[in-house]
């Protein structure tokens, strides 16, 4: 009994944390007819705790997508669907054909989503393929901190789309999943 109630204890410490909404806010103020309402996060079975809500549109120019828009992604051999989560592969569940390359591993892999790299060490991004990218979920700092690193490096907006709900809209709503990913293609040949 002792033990349970040190771990609930524990719990309780961690429930107390506020949770942020924003980078930098974990309070949300609104204006209501009957008066100021403060808007904040509660921790849920399907919440994490770390990270915040991410932007739509990650980086000006990346275009958001939703499950119709990445299903039709799965079939189209000019698209790669790019699970950016940091996890050691294979992963316990993804969105079926879907890549495999870590947010923090973008960069080292330009050649794999069809950009040369030239003497300079600079990037040629100009055959680029179309990319979708994705991680937990709207609340996940991932997949937008990929898309910034290569958008830094040339890649075009243009052929950058966004599923912000992630693997949390994606069982959320029940679609298939698979154990695993799919192998990356063999990169651009060099220039």
């Amino acid at each position: 009994m002792a033990v349970w109630g040190q771990v609930h204890s524990a719990q309780a410490q961690d429930d107390d944390k506020p949770l942020r909404i924003t980078r930098d806010s974990t309070t949300f103020l609104v204006r209501t007819p009957q008066g100021p309402l403060t808007v904040q996060r509660a921790k849920t079975a399907c919440g994490e705790p770390k990270g915040f809500v991410q932007p739509l549109v990650p980086q000006p120019g990346v275009t958001p997508v939703n499950e119709i828009d990445v299903l039709h992604a799965l079939n189209d051999a000019q698209t790669m669907v790019i699970d950016m989560r940091d996890e050691d592969e294979p992963l316990d569940a993804t969105i079926p054909n879907s890549y495999h390359i870590p947010y923090n591993e973008l960069e080292d892999r330009l050649d794999v989503l069809g950009c040369k790299q030239l003497p300079s060490k600079a990037w040629n991004c100009s055959q680029a393929v179309k990319i979708v990218a994705f991680c937990y979920g709207p609340m996940c700092v991932q997949s937008p901190t990929g898309i910034a690193r290569i958008v830094r490096l040339g890649y075009p907006t243009s052929k950058i789309f966004y599923y912000r709900g992630g693997m949390l809209d994606w069982e959320g709503i029940g679609l298939t999943t698979v154990v695993g990913n799919r192998p990356l293609p063999k990169p651009a040949s060099s220039p």
